[in-house]
């Protein structure tokens, strides 16, 4: 879907083309350290929020009129793809989501369900309602999980900090593993285009633990399905920029670069001036500030964008963000003060 945008900044930037000044915007901007955020999860729990589009579409937009970023990130979560494929999906207070039929042998990954864009439907509605209210402020950015991030969480049935489960299926059973990483590719790309369609102007991956993997395991388990869904929503819409967001995999970037996404996102622990070395003007980069940093003060938090932005350089190419998303007690006064340090800056 093409429609005029007053502030297109994110989709010049994510082709590498001249920008007046750096576009920003942060993952996770729509949530907790947002009082706004709060009164209305008060009247709903999560899930609801999610699949209510006017209730999306609400704290969709909050960030844009509050905090002012550049986009617009859909209101939404992950593990949608996983709960339309038959898993019975919850979010436990204190211990995040919970999968009660986690997919662990041959006839799990067989009852997954495939075809299911009517079952996340709720997604292209939000973001054509977000789309609608927007009018063309910023641009709307779709995403989705990586396959094989949203793999660990299938297996292991919710978080995980050593992914024990999935590791010894990777292992043990390595083709099955495939199947099923599989299936979520095929869903991935029929699940962004559907956000695309509905309105989506820019679309993110974010796999989140593929820095957990072995150099050859992140290349067939972790790469490949990335590269394919790229590869498809690319061939569907073309002009549409694609963002990877691949959290500790900072070794891998070249590869990364070369899957044909337009953006690669960056977490705070690689120097933002050598992951432009390594990948040159193949991508546009996206990051890379430590979150952390918005706990601290405005004057802190101004000094060290403007250490980021420094190392970055000169050129097109750059849409600011965190390196990961912000967390729930940063004092909206500092996210706002991170806003308006990109928005001074000139080179």
């Amino acid at each position: 879907m093409t429609r005029k945008l007053d502030n297109d900044l994110i989709l010049r930037a994510a082709k590498r083309k001249p920008t007046e000044r750096r576009p920003v915007w942060m993952m996770r901007q729509a949530g907790r350290y947002l009082p706004e955020y709060r009164a209305v999860r008060e009247k709903a729990d999560f899930l609801t929020m999610c699949k209510t589009p006017e209730l999306a579409a609400e704290v969709t937009l909050q960030p844009v009129d509050i905090v002012g970023v550049d986009a617009a990130i859909i209101f939404s979560d992950i593990l949608t793809i996983p709960e339309a494929m038959g898993l019975d999906l919850e979010f436990v207070s204190g211990r995040g989501p919970v999968f009660h039929n986690p997919v662990r042998n041959d006839r799990n990954v067989k009852n997954l369900k495939t075809g299911i864009m009517p079952e996340v439907e709720y997604v292209g509605k939000a973001i054509e309602e977000t789309a609608r209210q927007l009018d063309g402020r910023v641009p709307v950015i779709g995403f989705t999980g990586a396959p094989w991030t949203l793999a660990t969480y299938m297996v292991e049935g919710g978080s995980s900090k050593h992914f024990k489960v999935v590791k010894k299926l990777l292992y043990s059973q390595p083709d099955l593993l495939k199947s099923m990483l599989d299936k979520l590719v095929v869903e991935t790309i029929e699940y962004l285009d559907m956000q695309i369609q509905a309105g989506a102007d820019i679309v993110q991956i974010f796999d989140s633990w593929g820095g957990i993997l072995t150099p050859e395991a992140f290349k067939k388990f972790a790469l490949e399905p990335v590269r394919t869904i790229v590869e498809g929503v690319k061939t569907r819409h073309p002009k549409t920029p694609v963002t990877v967001f691949s959290k500790g995999a900072r070794t891998h970037l070249p590869s990364l670069a070369a899957t044909g996404a337009d953006v690669l996102s960056l977490d705070w622990m690689i120097d933002l001036g050598n992951a432009r070395e390594q990948v040159g003007d193949k991508v546009a980069l996206q990051g890379n500030l430590d979150p952390a940093i918005l706990l601290t003060d405005p004057a802190i938090v101004e000094t060290e964008t403007r250490k980021m932005l420094d190392c970055f350089g000169n050129g097109p190419g750059h849409i600011v963000n965190l390196g990961h998303g912000i967390t729930p007690e940063v004092p909206v006064e500092n996210a706002k003060a991170f806003v308006e340090a990109v928005k001074r800056y000139r080179v």
